[in-house]
């Protein structure tokens, strides 16, 4: 590599790490949205041509609207009112959505079945291509999300595979794509079989998912299946088994629903707020100052001071310590409940992280409570220090799954929050379970040490951040975003401190690079 190939990398580096002009060094940014604009003719143009092969059905449609009012009233799209009110008892709250919704549903075949009163009698996976019934669906402000099941052995035509379970397709249409900085963005390949009902559409393997992107009436459409690029088996989905499910998934999307919104302007970004007065004790290290030498292929942290959402801290009750649970520091007396914190998005992991310099990474931050206090009289207990949702959302979970996301979906914002460390059965027990609906502080449970079983990990919270771009639901650096809620709880200003240099040693339970990625949604593995 030459000289000058050298300097313009150094330097493309270095303002990529560096805040944006004119911000100071401890001043965090908002993020950077792009917003879409909607083709809603052609998306009628398309409602019209799927159900037009049964002429009873589309005679309950009406495609000509009045002219003299704005393209987001609904009377300007009255066939799309129609649907909606068709769609709505299985997908509740579809017509929120400002983008077409795609989902795996004939609705002419569910119009034409309920019109010789076969409909009620027939299950819904009749209607969806053998998916069963919807697990999650959610429409809101910026788009929409769906999670589908297929049961092992289900679909005609569908190739044998080893895979155990239902395999879940995820599926998100969005107004709002989120600015980053992706080295890895835009990539992957065609799927032959699909280039004529999708002429750009991509596959890619990224971050434990399958997923294929493709854009339609202008907005961004991604869906994927969480798998591993390895061997088949029966706890493990690989992703070889996972492609049949989701083409047969991708070949059976229709539109069904959502309604026209007012345009929406890109969003730039900005100085995020915070407190003015200090704290008098909350410090922190920078944001990509990960403890020395604990990255991937011992590579460093990434730098990010985005605050990608202003969200109420994860935590019930300050102080909390934001640290490593892999790697301790050698000093005598260094205990991870204690000030400064420290970011640890980058530290050694096997699990794919397409913003860390080795492209792997811990795709979140670790947070442990403090400890109760000696003169105590509020009757805390270090085991059952509470969990809170950090915004109004609903909830992606299925039972068992380790992993509990909360997801918001605003005029402003399409962003998710990922809980991990919870005991899975007391999950299931408290109902936090797909479609639930939280509101910001809600307890939804307690700081835990479940990792496989109970007991596998230290007691701390794993917490993580994903926001929707065109290579689907990417995770992105939650450290600033921390600092910036836990300023507001406890209602001052904390302090940067430089990084600190100095080896570091692995404990027991911390993970090299050449780990195999663990079974069944771990901290890598998602929802």
């Amino acid at each position: 590599m030459n000289r000058t190939v050298v300097s313009f990398f150094t330097c493309w580096l270095a303002a990529l790490l560096s805040p944006p002009p004119g911000a100071h060094a401890d001043e965090f940014r908002t993020p950077s949205i792009s917003a879409m604009r909607v083709e809603w003719r052609a998306a009628l143009d398309e409602l019209r041509q799927e159900i037009g092969s049964r002429p009873a059905v589309a005679a309950n449609f009406t495609f000509a609207g009045q002219r003299r009012v704005p393209a987001s009233d609904p009377r300007a799209t009255p066939a799309l009112v129609q649907l909606n009110a068709v769609t709505t008892p299985l997908f509740p709250g579809i017509a929120q959505s400002p983008v077409p919704v795609l989902l795996p549903f004939d609705a002419a075949d569910y119009l034409d079945a309920r019109r010789g009163g076969a409909s009620d009698s027939l299950p819904v996976a009749r209607y969806q291509a053998d998916f069963r019934a919807v697990d999650v669906f959610d429409a809101g402000a910026s788009g929409y999300d769906a999670v589908f099941s297929l049961e092992p052995g289900a679909g005609d035509g569908m190739p044998q595979r080893i895979f155990a379970k239902p395999v879940e397709v995820q599926i998100t249409g969005s107004i709002l794509v989120y600015d980053l900085a992706d080295r890895l963005g835009g990539k992957g390949e065609p799927v032959k079989t699909l280039a004529a009902q999708f002429p750009d559409l991509r596959r890619f393997i990224r971050e434990g998912y399958v997923r294929y992107a493709f854009t339609r009436f202008g907005i961004p459409y991604v869906v994927s299946i969480q798998c591993l690029d390895s061997a088949p088996r029966p706890k493990r989905l690989a992703c070889r088994e996972a492609y049949p499910v989701a083409e047969r998934f991708l070949k059976a999307l229709r539109v069904a629903g959502g309604q026209p919104s007012r345009p929406r302007s890109d969003t730039a970004s900005g100085i995020a707020e915070r407190p003015i007065a200090q704290s008098a004790d909350f410090s922190y290290r920078p944001s990509g100052d990960i403890v020395a030498g604990s990255g991937g292929r011992r590579q460093s942290g990434h730098a990010d001071f985005t605050v990608y959402s202003q969200i109420r801290f994860p935590l019930e009750k300050a102080p909390a310590f934001a640290h490593s649970q892999s790697f301790a520091r050698r000093k005598a007396g260094a205990t991870v409940d204690a000030y400064p914190w420290q970011d640890n998005f980058c530290e050694a992991r096997s699990f794919e992280v397409g913003q860390c310099a080795s492209g792997y990474g811990h795709q979140g931050q670790d947070i442990r409570p403090g400890a109760c206090p000696a003169d105590s009289k509020d009757g805390c207990d270090p085991r059952q220090q509470v969990v809170v949702a950090v915004r109004d959302s609903i909830v992606i979970r299925s039972a068992q799954q380790q992993a509990a996301t909360l997801q918001v979906n605003t005029r402003t914002e399409h962003v998710r929050f990922r809980y991990m460390h919870m005991n899975p059965s007391v999950m299931d027990a408290d109902g936090l379970l797909n479609g639930r609906r939280l509101g910001e502080g809600e307890k939804i449970g307690v700081v835990s040490n479940y990792l496989d079983h109970p007991n596998g990990t230290s007691r701390h919270l794993h917490f993580d951040v994903q926001v929707f771009t065109r290579d689907g639901w990417l995770w992105v650096n939650p450290y600033t975003t921390l600092v910036s809620a836990y300023e507001r709880l406890i209602r001052g200003r904390g302090r940067e401190i430089g990084p600190e240099p100095g080896p570091a040693a692995a404990v027991a339970h911390a993970l090299p690079d050449d780990v195999v990625h663990r079974i069944d949604t771990q901290e890598g593995g998602g929802n």
